[in-house]
């Protein structure tokens, strides 16, 4: 999960994976990860058809370190593992040149005047976080200094050792504090 923050508002963009918006460098990419078939490079003198997606993702989640552990590798090119099917791009979407495409926003203001409202702002998240991936979120109530301060922190904890990264590193939901790159990997 990404958290930019900006006046009043929180913008949640949720990717493939968990990385922090001061950390992304994905134009810096210099070598390929030691991982099958990791990136595009590898792919573009074989067929796609020879394309392992399940070994890429497992070696992926096996490393333990997210994307900024391909980052630190050097990775050239976003791994294969990240892109969609261009099946899926353009569900319900015309032309970007023939509408007016614009992120979802939830405003909170309603939540606890009624349960009917409430639920409205749930089905707006579910649709978001579904049809999306990403949305933004206005009036939560949360200080613009607590919102810095979590970016920060996040931006502490991925730019520590990987070693430490790996610590907290897990697919189990019981923990309280879990590092991992989404739930839908697999």
């Amino acid at each position: 999960m990404v958290v930019f923050s900006s006046c009043n508002s929180l913008k949640f963009i949720f990717f493939s994976s968990c990385y922090c918006c001061c950390c992304a460098r994905f134009n810096c990419f210099r070598k390929p990860l030691n991982m099958a078939a990791t990136s595009t490079d590898k792919l573009e003198a074989g067929t796609v058809s020879s394309y392992d997606r399940k070994s890429e993702i497992k070696a992926f989640d096996d490393s333990k370190t997210g994307v900024q552990g391909l980052v630190e590798n050097g990775v050239t090119k976003v791994p294969l593992m990240f892109y969609c099917e261009n099946s899926n791009l353009n569900d319900g979407i015309t032309s970007a040149s023939n509408s007016k495409i614009s992120i979802p926003i939830i405003d909170l203001t309603v939540i606890h005047d009624d349960p009917i409202l409430r639920d409205h702002v749930v089905g707006k998240v579910r649709y978001a976080c579904e049809k999306w991936g990403f949305f933004q979120v206005i009036n939560h109530g949360i200080p613009t200094h607590v919102l810095d301060e979590m970016i920060k922190g996040t931006c502490r904890f991925h730019h520590q050792d990987a070693k430490a990264r790996k610590e907290y590193y897990t697919r189990k939901v019981s923990r309280k504090v879990a590092y991992l790159s989404n739930y839908t990997l697999f």
